[in-house]
């Protein structure tokens, strides 16, 4: 009973695509799970919109959407609906093809990298040995439809949003997938699917995950820091930052095409917590042993959407920074420390069991921050600001 419930999905497709001749039944495997994924995550995308939405008002001290359905939850409906009758506007002088395939790029990109994404056991869309460098390859993909955005709204703050945003894109990218290295230094193994395998193990009832490990809760913390970059999410959202650029690269958009630059950030976001969750939270494993009997494709969406709170979390917490603040942040800590966490991986990997590596390679990796962040923060010469206005 427990297995049919784990595996649940997997024989509903299997049921599905069974009624099919032979011949076909390969293509509508993939359709089905196709179809899927199309309507699960963009499903999670409403409900992280309603969750922020509620959030960011209880922060606030404000009520939140409260008028359609009840405590609102019908809002993400009315705003799809909102979307879909607006008038799409598109300015004269506008590339009107590049103009319209730049939030279709953004969208598709960010669906084909969840397709390598172990979601439970046995629910992989795409099995591949180099499924974490598929993975990049289609995250890296975005920022050529942000690119293209800015570049076909022949608009001067669409433009400079763009740059912006590539730059920030490119510059946290970097120290992104330098963190997961660590971790296939440890699997020895590309594949998401073995990355996982590998932290489904138990000492005592508590897992193997490698966030529980010095290297591994570095890596997770600068990980998280590049993602939240990544995503274009507060305190790193200055490429739409609206007080500056109106709305940045998507200034000239409207209606349903908003919509889509709307919908592949979010889904951005449920992605890359899935793969964060996958390379340090133990993916769909469970939390405890005695939790094991728990479906795992429970596990893997809990552990998604409470990362997706911490995202939120984080947007009605702290302020946005400054372009210099955010760029000397990239190259000048969290690739530097990214760089030096290898080192220390590379340590406990070949100083063996005991004690002794937790103590060498904590300590280690204190001094590190003490020092690049101590001193790189405390070596400048900090002013009172002065304000002065235009006359």
């Amino acid at each position: 009973m427990i297995e049919t419930i784990d595996q649940i999905f997997v024989l509903l497709k299997h049921w599905l695509v069974g009624f099919l001749p032979a011949g076909l039944q390969p293509v509508a495997s993939v359709l089905v799970s196709v179809v899927a994924i199309i309507a699960v995550f963009p499903s999670l995308f409403a409900i992280a919109v309603w969750m922020e939405r509620k959030g960011l008002g209880r922060m606030q001290n404000r009520i939140g959407p409260n008028r359609v359905g009840p405590f609102g939850l019908f809002q993400p409906i009315a705003d799809g609906i909102k979307s879909l009758t607006k008038e799409d506007i598109v300015p004269l002088r506008a590339d009107a093809v590049v103009h319209f395939m730049a939030p279709v790029v953004l969208v598709v990109v960010v669906f084909m990298g969840i397709a390598v994404l172990p979601m439970g056991r046995n629910m992989t869309l795409v099995h591949m040995d180099s499924g974490l460098l598929f993975f990049f390859a289609m995250g890296a993909s975005t920022e050529l439809s942000v690119f293209m955005a800015g570049w076909s709204s022949r608009n001067k703050y669409s433009l400079l949003g763009a740059m912006r945003g590539v730059a920030q894109m490119i510059s946290y990218e970097v120290p992104l997938l330098m963190s997961s290295v660590a971790v296939v230094m440890m699997t020895g193994s590309l594949s998401l699917g073995k990355i996982v395998e590998a932290q489904n193990q138990y000492t005592w009832g508590l897992p193997h995950w490698y966030i529980f490990t010095p290297w591994g809760l570095a890596a997770f913390l600068m990980y998280a820091i590049a993602a939240t970059a990544e995503t274009n999410r507060s305190p790193f959202d200055l490429p739409e930052g609206e007080s500056e650029l109106v709305a940045g690269y998507f200034t000239e958009y409207s209606g349903f095409k908003f919509a889509l630059f709307f919908l592949g950030e979010y889904v951005g976001m449920l992605s890359i917590s899935g793969l964060g969750t996958t390379l340090f939270l133990g993916g769909w494993s469970a939390p405890f042993s005695f939790l094991g009997w728990v479906p795992s494709w429970f596990w893997f969406f809990s552990k998604v959407m409470l990362s997706i709170c911490v995202f939120i979390w984080i947007r009605g917490t702290l302020p946005r920074l400054r372009q210099d603040q955010l760029m000397n942040f990239a190259w000048k800590f969290v690739l530097p420390f990214t760089l030096f966490d290898l080192l220390v991986a590379a340590l406990w990997r070949f100083m063996g069991d005991g004690w002794a590596r937790w103590v060498v390679c904590s300590v280690i990796l204190l001094l590190a921050y003490a020092l690049m962040g101590g001193v790189g923060m405390y070596r400048k010469h900090f002013r009172v600001r002065s304000y002065r206005y235009a006359e």
